[in-house]
């Protein structure tokens, strides 16, 4: 079903908004990895998606997208993992990282764990250092809401190199920040390398 979904992503997507931009898919690395970017749409995972076909990615989602059964169908046909935020048990990080080490799948991950929060979360760092997964930063730019897909204004999605990990980091609140901070400055550059004067501004506050 993900190639199905994927076909059905691109039939709706690119005829809407035009072909999207794919900026240095040289750096991405070979085997399996941990995309990590800012999560500014609710359609962005889907440009992530097909920036890096053919390579197959789970996702992490939030429990109540699969309140719905034929939703939560959908869904884990398309790899997508269910979380619960308010109570995160140990599968949180195990699921992922048996995905990692045990299938061909990488994983998709938004550090910040919602589109309307820009502050870093440490879940991906501790899922790669215990899956020896490299983390691949990436950005979105585009449109931000549906009706302005219609727009077609040009999305661009660019990748940066990976951060590899080293075995002797340890996670404590020194070494988080420090795997954060690389993070962040691998966003700020991808999005300056699309457009120097990028910034970015939540929809929802428009509102």
């Amino acid at each position: 079903m993900y190639s199905f979904l994927k076909f059905l992503c691109r039939i709706i997507l690119y005829p809407i908004n035009g072909m999207p931009k794919f900026e240095n898919k040289q750096r991405i690395p070979e085997g399996n990895y941990i995309l990590v970017a800012p999560h500014r749409t609710w359609f962005d995972p889907l440009y992530f998606a097909l920036a890096a076909s053919p390579k197959e990615f789970a996702f992490i989602a939030k429990k109540e997208l699969f309140k719905n059964p034929l939703l939560a169908y959908v869904l884990r046909h398309a790899n997508v993992l269910s979380v619960d935020r308010e109570n995160p048990g140990p599968s949180v990080i195990k699921e992922p990282v048996k995905i990692l080490q045990n299938t061909d799948k990488s994983l998709i991950i938004f550090p910040s764990g919602t589109r309307h929060s820009q502050a870093l979360k440490g879940g991906a760092t501790l899922i790669a250092k215990l899956s020896k997964a490299p983390l691949l930063p990436a950005v979105y730019q585009g449109p931000l809401t549906f009706k302005s897909l219609f727009s077609r204004k040009k999305a661009v999605i660019n990748f940066g190199d990976p951060i590899y990990l080293d075995k002797s980091i340890k996670l404590n609140e020194e070494g988080q920040k420090a795997v954060e901070q690389q993070m962040q400055d691998a966003f700020d550059k991808l999005d300056k390398e699309i457009n120097p004067d990028f910034k970015y501004v939540d929809p929802s506050s428009k509102k």
